[in-house]
């Protein structure tokens, strides 16, 4: 397959328990879509035997393909698989569906026309899932220091389901400098600067008690962030 409509890009860290499930329902998606899909499972620095389920599913279907990463990062692992993709379109996804897969045409033309499309939570029409109300607002509270920081017009640049066309995939990606949690911020605010539309979404999202995110520790990590992107942007080097 080689230039496939869409490409979905799963990062996984550790996901033994849940990739199968996931890799079924996409899937699924594809072979009920009359479009050409391909799916890039991302293994990055797993203790378990993720690579391995990987690996298995793409030996029983041509639409998989399975790439290890040797250090940690879920950014690093987009990074990967999206400069790896051949998709006309490249969706990351994160590895729980805490937002149905069979979402994604809602991101693709015709049903939107942009070249950043992005899950929201926070838009008008949104339903979120049985999350607890501390998560809620801790979100909240980040997500408006995002907003006075670095993106004043988007309401939820941290759900894990984004779409990018091919060229801006490329150019944005080779340009990231953050390999944490905080990745996507950056490509959005890259994006931002260079003037692109991106269009949020709401979505029906699903909390999954098994996160991996940890409020206390990956918000101070996150917020280091914000102020480093700010920084980079004000000495030009994302330019």
């Amino acid at each position: 397959m080689s230039n496939p409509h869409l490409s979905i890009i799963i990062p996984a860290h550790n996901e033994e328990s849940r990739l199968p499930d996931t890799l079924e329902q996409v899937v699924r998606f594809i072979e009920s879509q009359s479009y050409q899909s391909e799916v890039l499972v991302v293994e990055n620095a797993s203790s378990d035997k993720t690579l391995e389920i990987a690996r298995g599913f793409e030996s029983r279907y041509p639409i998989i393909r399975a790439l290890h990463e040797n250090l940690p990062g879920k950014g690093r692992a987009v990074q990967a698989g999206m400069l790896a993709a051949r998709g006309e379109y490249r969706f990351f996804a994160d590895a729980d569906l805490s937002m149905p897969i069979g979402e994604v045409n809602r991101f693709l033309p015709p049903a939107v026309e942009a070249p950043i499309v992005i899950a929201s939570r926070e838009a008008p029409g949104a339903i979120r899932y049985d999350e607890p109300g501390y998560r809620h607002i801790t979100g909240r509270v980040f997500n408006s220091l995002i907003r006075a920081l670095v993106l004043p017009g988007l309401q939820d640049t941290q759900c894990g389901f984004k779409m990018f066309r091919a060229e801006v995939a490329e150019d944005l990606f080779k340009r990231q400098t953050l390999m944490g949690w905080s990745f996507d911020v950056e490509l959005l605010y890259i994006a931002s600067l260079r003037g692109l539309q991106i269009v949020e979404i709401p979505i029906p999202w699903y909390f999954n008690p098994d996160s991996k995110v940890n409020v206390l520790r990956d918000s101070w990590r996150m917020f280091r962030d914000l102020l480093l992107i700010r920084r980079n942007g004000r000495l030009g080097k994302y330019a």
